[in-house]
């Protein structure tokens, strides 16, 4: 596979701790400095679903938050169960939206990920259905 220049110095071998190892996504190195700003700016849906996320407390997985992948910055990325999640605002409701939503959830498929959305209101209201519905979606073993 060709990637594109932006995304060649950017592909990196890290090893899990049971010998195996994966490959970094490839990401745009523009983004970089945009993905900063974003963690600093967090929305409050964001930032209470990261409360629940961060330090490992979801069955011992690791997350990022904003964190470019390919062409995009998703919300939260784990990549020991290949997994984004998507936090939808309002402004992921007109036809444009969705259609650039499916597009872009498509094209990281493409990559081997899994992408779960979720709205601002699920979070903020049912914060405990949310980590139920991504804890079903880590995987159960990594072997």
């Amino acid at each position: 596979m060709i990637l594109p220049q932006a995304y060649r110095s950017t592909l990196l071998l890290f090893e899990r701790r049971d010998g195996g190892g994966f490959i970094m996504q490839p990401y745009n190195h523009n983004l970089k400095r945009f993905s900063r700003e974003l963690r600093s700016n967090l929305t409050d849906a964001e930032r209470f679903l990261w409360s629940r996320l961060r330090g490992k407390q979801l069955c011992g997985f690791q997350w990022y938050r904003q964190k470019p992948l390919a062409s995009y910055i998703v919300d939260f990325y784990c990549p020991r169960a290949r997994l984004v999640i998507e936090v939808d605002g309002g402004q992921h409701y007109d036809e444009s939206s969705i259609t650039r939503d499916k597009e872009r959830d498509t094209k990281l498929c493409m990559l081997g990920l899994t992408v779960l959305r979720f709205t601002n209101t699920d979070i903020l209201h049912c914060i405990d259905g949310v980590v139920m519905q991504i804890e079903k979606s880590l995987p159960t073993s990594l072997s």
